[in-house]
């Protein structure tokens, strides 16, 4: 534990310094912020210091992040493998750094339902774009052709569908925030 606690330590320095230095300030700029005097930064960056939380949650607010980002562990899983929905025809990941997120990529052959009674809407956001063939988005009575490449955003609580353009199949890379996510569950 003893390892643990001091490799942790040892981050925390290295990160205030690198943050320090790619914001572009000195350790008298990054002091006044801090309300610490330059000396004591030095110190604290270079481990003959002590970090106390008061002074970690100070440097954090000063440098632009959280407390949570200058602290956290470096994480050994890095790679993650989708979800298979096997039903939808879709594969969805889920996005570490930020659990509201899911990143969804489906293939499509039916093209979306023209008629807004049978489209969804829920609160929220989506994001998505066309990795192959063509894409329809249907936002109420307006229908938009995404070609591959291109891109679309739009907040869900618009009755919307997609699906591909008639007799070609499209693939799409989407993201969805947390609520938008909760309105496409597998059960509706």
């Amino acid at each position: 534990m003893a390892q643990e606690d001091d490799d942790l330590d040892g981050l925390v320095r290295k990160r205030i310094r690198a943050l320090r230095v790619a914001q572009g300030l000195s350790l008298d700029e990054l002091a006044a912020r801090a309300n610490l005097s330059q000396s004591s930064l030095s110190r604290i960056e270079n481990g003959r210091r002590r970090l106390a939380l008061d002074q970690l949650v100070t440097l954090a607010r000063a440098l632009d992040t959280s407390l949570d980002q200058l602290v956290e562990t470096a994480s050994d899983d890095v790679v993650s493998n989708p979800i298979v929905d096997s039903a939808r025809n879709m594969l969805r990941w889920s996005v570490k750094s930020d659990p509201g997120v899911t990143v969804v990529r489906q293939r499509m052959t039916e093209p979306p339902p023209d008629n807004p009674a049978r489209m969804r809407a829920h609160p929220g956001r989506e994001w998505f774009v066309v990795l192959s063939g063509t894409a329809v988005l249907m936002l109420g009575h307006r229908r938009f052709r995404i070609e591959t490449d291109q891109a679309a955003e739009f907040p869900t609580m618009l009755p919307h569908a997609i699906g591909a353009e008639a007799g070609r199949p499209c693939e799409i890379l989407g993201i969805f925030d947390r609520d938008a996510r909760r309105g496409h569950r597998p059960e509706d």
